[in-house]
């Protein structure tokens, strides 16, 4: 994938845009240089996801893509899909773009800064999830596990909700049917 235009929201009514692009290791330093302390004075989970990792299994393997999404030459949120091996809870086991990872920057999270300084980073993240889906003749079908404290979110933006799952450790996962014709 090449850049792309992404609009964000900067509060209280500002649209920005910014950009959707590949992940690179400029990106893993940033989150490894500002994001770390946050996420960790605020004891939240993704503390411990190792983003250099992430970016090896992208450039190493073709199933997995990462994303980041830029503004003001920072990293506002991250994202790494996997595109061949999963498929659909729904009847037809149809393939989809599974969302291994997403992430946005701590200072874009409701929870640790209200206002958010950018809002809508974690919806748009999705939603380049499910173009990519449709690229890839999925039609728009994405899946995913949520963290627990971030269930509501996926709700908000309308995935079906399929219940805990066993073989996650109980985690809910979500997740976007075919898109309507």
């Amino acid at each position: 994938m090449t850049r792309r235009p992404v609009s964000l929201q900067k509060p209280p009514n500002e649209t920005v845009t910014a950009t959707f692009c590949p992940l690179t290791l400029a990106h893993v330093e940033q989150i490894d240089t500002f994001w770390r302390a946050i996420l960790r004075a605020a004891q939240e989970p993704d503390i411990s996801w190792d983003w250099a990792y992430k970016l090896r299994l992208a450039v190493n393997d073709r199933r997995y893509e990462a994303y980041a999404i830029e503004w003001e030459e920072l990293v506002q949120g991250v994202m790494l899909l996997e595109t061949q091996w999963h498929r659909s809870w729904l009847p037809g086991r149809s393939p989809l773009v599974y969302v291994e990872y997403l992430a946005s920057a701590p200072w874009n999270r409701r929870p640790i800064e209200d206002p958010p300084y950018l809002a809508g980073v974690g919806r748009s993240l999705l939603l380049l999830a499910r173009q990519r889906s449709v690229e890839l003749g999925y039609e728009g079908r994405v899946g995913l596990h949520s963290l627990p404290r971030t269930e509501a979110f996926y709700h908000l933006n309308n995935m079906a909700d399929y219940g805990p799952d066993p073989d996650k450790d109980g985690l809910v996962y979500f997740e976007y049917p075919a898109l309507q014709r």
